[in-house]
């Protein structure tokens, strides 16, 4: 049984490699650009929710925004923190940013729908962007991002951002945790083909799309009811038909910091993970095995083959990590990431792994899913009551 689980996992690790290396068919960068004729106007929206600690980083980036008519909207998400303080401080700075009291959640909504829903009302511009408040912009991402929309004749496009990792534990899961999303989704080749919309992808910390194309999909209120409304969105935009939607790398135009610790990034993926894989039990169970024959599992069978003085396996055994670790560098290169990091990829896949199990075990079991201060429902993508 060792033996066979050996040659199992480098088969899984020779698949990984493949595939990974076949996720870059089609990828494609915005490239950087300081102004474009005729741009349109552009609102960019701001869903926040005690982000104290990011919204004044994020709002002074947007408002520098340059080559392009740009006004910032800023809702805020009733937030129980110093975020409101903060904006009524940077509303009276800035004559291009409005800031929005949002109002309560409404029975069926989402937090971050509703919040978006908000802003695009009162949105005055041709274009539209949400992005999230943990976002830094530099000040000609919006013009470069329009301009390559415009070139690309899309309704809509979204950016892979770069992320900002300052504790190790977000350094050692988080790039591996993005990049099965990617892997799952399949090649962006297929992601940006109009004619696949069983491939959709979108980065919510990023979307920008044209206001006709948002208001003929029904905006935000199309996915009212969803955790993970990013994708869901973008799967609606794909099923649709009318409109193109792109994904491209913009790594060196916005970034991110998604989480602030280990903690926090168990509690934010475990909220989407199951919601996001529509409780496909058979999936779930399949990625988590998968994970574990590229992370726990190889070490093992290298450790009790070198017991046994049975070199060549633990070889073999040893060599899947190798292989998924020069894989993780070599993709580390395509999305501006250091190197280094990716001698963590086996930590991160098994973190990927653990938390599948952990989001599959709080819908079974009906605990549900906390996060930003609301409790969400197992059974359903909706609040399990509208929380304030």
């Amino acid at each position: 049984m060792r033996r066979f689980l050996t040659h199992a996992t480098a088969g899984v690790a020779l698949f990984y490699a493949w595939r990974s290396l076949r996720m870059l068919r089609g990828w494609i960068r915005v490239p950087a650009v300081s102004a474009m004729d005729d741009a349109p106007s552009l609102s960019v929206i701001v869903p926040a929710r005690n982000e104290e600690h990011n919204i004044a980083t994020c709002v002074r980036s947007l408002v520098a925004q340059t080559g392009a008519d740009v006004e910032v909207i800023v809702v805020d998400d009733r937030s129980t923190d110093g975020t409101r303080a903060i904006l009524a401080q940077l509303e009276t700075e800035f004559a291009n940013l409005r800031v929005v009291d949002g109002a309560p959640l409404p029975a069926g909504w989402i937090g971050k729908p509703w919040a978006c829903a908000q802003g695009a009302e009162c949105a005055r511009g041709s274009w539209l962007l949400f992005t999230d408040a943990d976002s830094r912009h530099e000040p000609h991402a919006s013009v470069s991002t329009l301009a390559f929309a415009r070139a690309r004749r899309a309704d809509a496009i979204t950016i892979m951002t770069g992320q900002d990792m300052l504790t190790l534990g977000e350094q050692a899961a988080l790039p591996a945790i993005l990049g099965l999303v990617v892997f799952v989704t399949g090649p962006l080749e297929a992601v940006n083909d109009p004619r696949r919309p069983d491939r959709a992808l979108a980065n919510g910390q990023y979307v920008m799309i044209a206001r006709d194309a948002y208001e003929a999909l029904g905006g935000h209120g199309a996915v009212r009811g969803e955790i993970v409304e990013d994708i869901e969105f973008a799967r609606h935009l794909k099923r649709d038909g009318r409109f193109r939607l792109l994904v491209a790398e913009g790594t060196q135009l916005v970034h991110v910091r998604m989480y602030r610790s280990l903690r926090d990034l168990w509690d934010g993926f475990t909220k989407n993970m199951y919601l996001a894989a529509h409780g496909n039990l058979a999936g779930l169970a399949a990625g988590t095995l998968f994970c574990a024959s590229l992370s726990v599992l190889p070490p093992l069978l290298a450790l009790a083959s070198a017991r046994e003085r049975e070199w060549p396996h633990a070889i073999e055994a040893l060599a899947v990590t190798g292989t998924v670790i020069a894989v993780a560098a070599y993709g580390a290169d395509y999305v501006s990431m250091p190197r280094r990091i990716a001698i963590y990829t086996p930590f991160g896949l098994a973190m990927f792994g653990a938390i599948a199990l952990n989001s599959t075990r709080r819908a079974l079991t009906g605990a549900g899913f906390e996060w930003r201060g609301r409790t969400y429902g197992a059974s359903a993508s909706v609040p399990a009551a509208p929380q304030d």
